[in-house]
């Protein structure tokens, strides 16, 4: 399905960091490194800023954007259908998360591309930066 208004972009952003948190907090429950389980506090705590973040910005700008068209954004090159295994181990929970963050970062980065409102561009610049740090961290630990 392409995403090709503001709203849909929006909402779809909202529930993608929603959905990443949620991996993250049942990959919680699994990790048993303590520096893994530290990882995925902060990145629960992020997705949860970027949840706020994300209907915030919704709620400010879609007056300015109800009419202007977004094209070349499709939402099934930004799914993550990631699930954590009911056995499973450090190596995989980390994979399941350099997986989310990574594709959290392309949907960010190719967004602040796409959407011709500079403030929500900004907005998605930063958030795409700091999926770049994320994706440092995790790699460090493997």
């Amino acid at each position: 399905m392409a995403l090709t208004t503001f709203g849909a972009i929006m909402g779809f952003a909202a529930g993608m960091v929603k959905r990443g948190r949620e991996v993250y907090e049942a990959a919680l429950e699994k990790a048993e490194a303590r520096a893994l389980r530290e990882a995925l506090q902060e990145l629960i705590r992020e997705q949860g800023k970027n949840h706020a973040l994300m209907e915030t910005t919704r709620r400010e700008h879609v007056t300015e954007m109800i009419l202007e068209p977004i094209a070349g954004l499709r939402q099934e090159e930004y799914e993550t259908n990631v699930v954590v295994p009911a056995q499973t181990n450090d190596g995989e929970l980390l994979g399941v998360a350099l997986s989310v963050e990574d594709t959290q970062r392309k949907f960010f980065t190719d967004c602040s591309a796409k959407i011709p409102l500079p403030e929500v561009a900004r907005i998605f610049r930063k958030v795409a930066r700091k999926k770049e740090s994320n994706l440092e961290r995790l790699k460090s630990l493997s």
